[in-house]
């Protein structure tokens, strides 16, 4: 292995800032969490969470390569991805006014599946990913050195999202979400639909 404790720490360093900065999956997690508490929460982070890490698997085995090479690949991600958040922010608007969801209803938040689908939506974390990569570690990776990377973002992003979801279960958050429901769902709906928007016009 060519990889270092030292490159290794540098890399969960900048993975660790980069994913404090609000994106859809920090809303929809936070939303989840807020509406029907940790455990339901916790399998939608955790499937945002895969999602996230492999787009670090896919920037290690060269898909960023690709987005080079055929450019239309990585427009055609975003604009579908775009879309997908779009259609994800007119679901929550359009049931902001409903009452909370039943915890039995297992629609709602789609579970793993709903996360990992969000997050794989949004390919710009492959570009983030394959900067970090090139920036931090040796150009020569051998599979040894690829899976303990993978292994590491997975880490982290877990981390991340087990905390985000535990943290918004909390009781307190969860009364004042219940006092203000509407218009904490037609912000969290907009801002998503803002980021679908500008991740389809961002070429």
């Amino acid at each position: 292995m060519v990889v270092t404790i030292a490159q290794l720490a540098v890399f969960v360093g900048t993975l660790s800032v980069a994913i404090l900065s609000p994106g859809p999956g920090v809303i929809a997690v936070s939303q989840s969490a807020f509406a029907m508490g940790r455990a339901r929460a916790l399998p939608y982070g955790w499937g945002l969470a895969v999602g996230a890490a492999l787009w670090c698997l896919f920037a290690l085995l060269g898909l960023t390569v690709l987005f080079r090479v055929v450019p239309w690949t990585y427009v055609a991600l975003k604009v579908l991805g775009g879309a997908y958040l779009i259609w994800i922010a007119w679901k929550m608007w359009r049931h902001a006014a409903d009452p909370l969801p039943d915890p039995s209803d297992k629609r709602f938040g789609s579970g793993f599946l709903g996360g990992l689908i969000l997050n794989l939506s949004n390919p710009k974390p492959a570009l983030f990913y394959s900067a970090v990569l090139l920036s931090i570690f040796p150009a020569a990776l051998s599979l040894a050195d690829k899976a303990v990377i993978f292994g590491t973002a997975l880490v982290v992003e877990l981390s991340f999202y087990t905390a985000l979801a535990t943290l918004m279960a909390l009781p307190l958050l969860r009364r004042r979400y219940y006092a203000a429901k509407f218009w904490i769902d037609r912000i969290a709906a907009a801002l998503i639909g803002l980021l679908g928007i500008s991740l389809i016009l961002r070429h």
